[in-house]
């Protein structure tokens, strides 16, 4: 009787954070998937009609949908992939004492502690077409000058770059941390085995790696699917369409089409995207620890 006394008071202690956490977190994904099925254009002070999966069919017929879903593979790939590549270099390299590290892995840390709207601004500076000193640089190389966000072709590699730039030593001190509990023990076995500085890398120190590696990437990811602030401050999708991704596209279909029902829905094929590269990640995690 005591023990059931005990759990129902210590249930009634959590009852409140459930509540909370249902309201927070639960209640808004149950509602807008409620609106994803759902015609609501709060423009035209309309009410909501229920019409099933007619906005989820809308989604393989949008043109513009599809190639902001290419833009943000292109995040995915050239984006994440240069800051893995990167910060992995990075890691390797601060991973040995040397005078000064600490404020050598403070000032490579300094771009990920800026606001995304400094960030933002910054990179706008950078990019002046005729003020900044990127283009400043290819003329004194007499190169000609680069329309970087004023350009189909190059507008999206620009807010690539200035991606790579803030998120890179995100990666960088996850990767550190990772190879900073790899005993040295392991590394000293490594070389009374005769292994050479290559294979201890790729037989001691990457499997050992992998699961932080995994983790990064995985955050990494899905911080690219949600790519919203480098967007809006830098090109607001253009020129045309050239720069938008599916998070920004989301946010014009909302808040600036008032369109509820397709942004909602928009909305929940991004989170399924996303659950399902996420649980290929956990799942090939899972696999190497079983192997």
């Amino acid at each position: 009787m005591r023990k059931k006394r005990i759990s129902v008071v210590a249930l009634l202690f959590v009852l409140p954070v459930i509540a909370i956490l249902l309201a927070i977190s639960i209640f808004p994904l149950i509602y807008s998937f409620y609106l994803s099925l759902c015609q609501w254009d709060i423009g035209t002070g309309a009410s909501r009609t229920f019409i099933g999966a007619r906005n989820y069919l809308r989604l393989f017929t949008d043109a513009r949908l599809w190639g902001a879903l290419q833009n943000t593979g292109l995040e995915l790939l050239l984006g994440v992939g240069s800051q893995f590549l990167l910060g992995l270099a990075l890691a390797l390299l601060l991973n040995r004492t040397f005078r000064g590290r600490n404020l050598v892995v403070t000032l490579f840390l300094l771009p990920m502690m800026i606001s995304p709207v400094v960030v933002g601004c910054i990179w706008k500076i950078i990019y002046h077409y005729q003020y900044g000193p990127l283009n400043f640089l290819l003329e004194r190389l007499k190169l000609n000058s680069v329309n970087w966000l004023g350009s189909n072709q190059v507008s999206i590699y620009s807010i690539i770059l200035a991606d790579i730039w803030e998120w890179t030593p995100f990666v960088m001190i996850t990767l550190l941390a990772g190879l900073q509990a790899i005993p040295d023990e392991l590394y000293e076995a490594a070389r009374v085995d005769g292994a050479t500085r290559l294979g201890t890398f790729f037989w001691v120190v990457l499997p050992l790696l992998r699961p932080v590696m995994i983790i990064a990437i995985l955050i990494r990811v899905m911080d690219a699917f949600k790519i919203f602030d480098l967007v809006a401050l830098l090109t607001m999708g253009g020129p045309g369409q050239s720069s938008e991704t599916i998070a920004f596209y989301n946010y014009l279909t909302g808040f600036k089409y008032f369109s509820m029902g397709y942004a909602s829905s928009m909305a929940y094929l991004q989170l399924a995207i996303i659950v399902i590269i996420a649980n290929v990640f956990l799942k090939s995690w899972k696999g190497r620890e079983i192997s």
